[in-house]
């Protein structure tokens, strides 16, 4: 029982270990910079009301954010760009290879002639993120944490979790986009850049209806349901958005397993 999740899960965690420490030193460089960019004097906050109000929404600048602040810091300049955007972006690409890549380089017949359907195919490589996601989450958490620390600055431990925690909805439903065009597409590279691309034409689309007044635009987008800026400055956990991420995620994984067993891979 779920041999495959396991099995795809051993093959990523090499990869997710490299790129959990380059994330993580990223995070000790940005949080290193906080000092001195709190004491500069510089009035970033009349900087960032002077950008186009999209760019505002995109980077979570809106409101009572300040820069300054090391909650505000963080939202603005690593979570709300390298974790909602980036690390978005890399779940769907990785989760477009999840199928393609066994069907175009000729490994999917072989693992169908094991005693195994194909919508447990489908659903077991996609679980295969779930350990991915996680030991990213836990890794810079930590490092986000104990580098905040060392900069004599303090943040909320309960809302630098729920940031993480709230995050793993998000980044499964962006490997469900990823995982619906890896079984629509035989052709890993063209499943990868669509995930690649469909989140962030998604996250687009969510900053730009969100400045445009036009929010019912941005329903399909996963990023709606996930602000890492409210967890960290308000200490707002969304957690009817972490549902419907869920749920979505569900719903496509599932049509994903089905549209899969109706396809012919011959």
């Amino acid at each position: 029982m779920l041999e495959i999740a396991e099995y795809e899960s051993e093959r990523k965690m090499k990869g997710t270990l490299v790129l959990a420490a380059l994330l993580a030193a990223m995070s000790l460089l940005f949080v290193s910079l906080f000092p001195s960019i709190a004491s500069s004097g510089v009035d970033f906050e009349a900087y960032m009301e002077s950008l186009p109000p999209a760019v505002r929404a995109a980077f979570g600048a809106t409101g009572a954010v300040s820069i300054t602040s090391i909650e505000g810091f963080l939202a603005i300049e690593l979570y709300q760009f390298f974790w909602v955007l980036m690390l978005g972006i890399y779940a769907a690409y990785l989760a477009g290879g999840l199928v393609a890549d066994d069907v175009e380089r000729d490994r999917m017949d072989l693992l169908l002639a094991a005693p195994i359907t194909r919508r447990q195919v489908v659903v077991e490589k996609f679980l295969s993120l779930v350990p991915v996601v996680v030991a990213i989450n836990l890794v810079v958490g930590t490092a986000v944490y104990v580098t905040v620390l060392a900069i004599n600055e303090s943040i909320s431990v309960a809302d630098l979790a729920m940031a993480h925690l709230l995050s793993i909805p998000y980044l499964l439903a962006c490997g469900a986009i990823g995982l619906v065009l890896s079984v629509a597409f035989d052709t890993a590279d063209v499943a990868k850049r669509g995930g690649l691309g469909a989140v962030f034409g998604l996250f687009l689309l969510e900053s730009v209806s969100a400045s445009a007044d036009a929010d019912w635009l941005s329903a399909i987008s996963p990023t709606r349901y996930y602000d890492p800026t409210a967890i960290l400055v308000q200490g707002e956990y969304d957690l009817a958005g972490a549902l419907v991420l869920l749920t979505g995620t569900a719903l496509l994984v599932a049509a994903s397993a089905e549209w899969f067993r109706r396809k012919d891979i011959a």
